[in-house]
């Protein structure tokens, strides 16, 4: 196993714990004695401790050696789906998914430093999609595995299967990962200083906002399935299904664009992200092209979810780890703020088309800060490419010794 193979194997367990519960939640909410949308603020407490612990861990450990951060990370995320386990009711497991959710992004942070630098920088786009690709992974393998044995040995199980995943890869880590240092002079302060960034704040409007729209579909695909669609029940794995080998495809995708223009790849997914939000609105009556317009939306998001992740490390300066697990962070308010304003509109009565054109509208809107981090970047470039000139020109009035 190579070493970003064995970072990989943690993202496969993240994406596992992360969409499982989602899979098993009748059987949770039975379970520990709650209604199911009781159970669902599992979900929601989750999430919160993904957008929590990304920037506070990752500003806490950025001068900590980032081979044992990444152990001490996934022991922690062990720790949280154990408890979730052998939670005895709803309170101990509402506070257990919180303590799983604190490592995830924080994990991804660090993950994705160490990736890019085991290659040249070249092809830091694809090491990172590469680390990436385990969470679209999960989508595909082990978030069906983990609900079947959740669903037909108790919903526990489901949870010890993503124990076992976070021991494996903790075993993975410390056999084939290469120590890498930290940075010793890394202070909370200056890594949270990142926050103050122009250009780190209007990428992470560009997340939260732009991509809302993917969850705004997303939350709501099992009714546009069988009520728009008029498809059974039964076809709605078959859906989601199509959603994560998209997923899968344009993680991979996601890194090359990023290695060969990163700005112009962020301005081209989302973009096109729009149109296809709208394009599934338009023709999810029909079952094929619903099923090709979730593949399209899922693979188009995922390449955008990696250019964000790469522009939040270009743009944190020496904060780049705070950089790559703050994405992950509003990647979460994105999924709040995608699955709030979809039940909206349906709450209006506009249907359950309407989720995927408020979808559309938000992967719009998301355009405008980019728009203004695009002309700072071009103004940086302006007054790096003058004070360039302006010292060439001082070295050549100095006479020659």
């Amino acid at each position: 196993m190579t070493a970003i193979a064995a970072l990989a194997l943690g993202g496969f367990a993240i994406g596992t714990t992360e969409f499982v519960t989602m899979g098993v939640l009748p059987d949770i909410a039975t379970g520990v004695g709650v209604s199911i949308p009781t159970a669902g603020h599992l979900i929601s407490v989750y999430a919160l401790g993904v957008v929590v612990g990304a920037p506070v861990i990752a500003a806490l450990g950025a001068r900590l050696p980032r081979r044992a951060l990444l152990v001490g990370l996934m022991a922690a995320f062990l720790v949280g789906n154990g408890l979730s386990a052998v939670a005895p009711g709803y309170a101990t497991l509402l506070i257990a998914r919180f303590v799983a959710g604190l490592p995830h992004g924080a994990y991804f942070g660090v993950a994705s430093l160490v990736a890019a630098s085991l290659v040249p920088d070249r092809l830091r786009g694809r090491a990172v999609s590469s680390v990436i690709l385990g969470l679209a992974a999960a989508m595909l393998a082990g978030v069906p595995v983990a609900t079947w044995l959740g669903q037909h040995f108790g919903w526990r199980s489901a949870y010890w299967t993503v124990v076992v995943l976070a021991a494996a890869t903790v075993t993975a880590v410390l056999a084939v990962v290469p120590s890498s240092p930290g940075r010793p002079e890394a202070t909370v302060r200056g890594e949270l200083g990142a926050l103050r960034r122009p250009q780190v704040i209007l990428t992470l409007l560009v997340g939260i906002v732009g991509f809302g729209g993917v969850f705004a579909l997303y939350s709501y695909i099992a009714p546009l399935v069988t009520d728009v669609s008029g498809l059974s029940r039964g076809a709605v794995p078959g859906v989601l299904l199509a959603y994560g080998a998209g997923g899968v495809i344009g993680t991979a995708l996601g890194g090359r664009l990023a290695d060969l223009a990163l700005f112009r790849s962020l301005v081209a997914t989302l973009s096109i992200l729009g149109v296809l939000l709208a394009l599934v609105a338009w023709t999810s009556p029909w079952p094929p092209a619903l099923v090709a317009g979730v593949f399209l939306v899922s693979l188009v998001a995922s390449a955008l979810a990696i250019c964000l992740q790469l522009r939040l490390m270009e743009t944190a300066g020496e904060a780049q780890m705070l950089g790559a697990a703050l994405n992950h962070s509003a990647l979460n308010l994105a999924n709040a703020l995608g699955a709030w304003l979809g039940g909206l509109v349906i709450t209006a009565g506009l249907g359950y088309r309407a989720p995927s054109v408020a979808g559309a509208g938000l992967a719009v809107a998301g355009l405008s800060p980019l728009a203004v981090s695009g002309v700072l970047r071009s103004r940086e470039k302006r007054s790096a490419a003058a004070s360039h000139a302006a010292e060439r020109a001082a070295l050549e009035r100095v006479p020659a010794a």
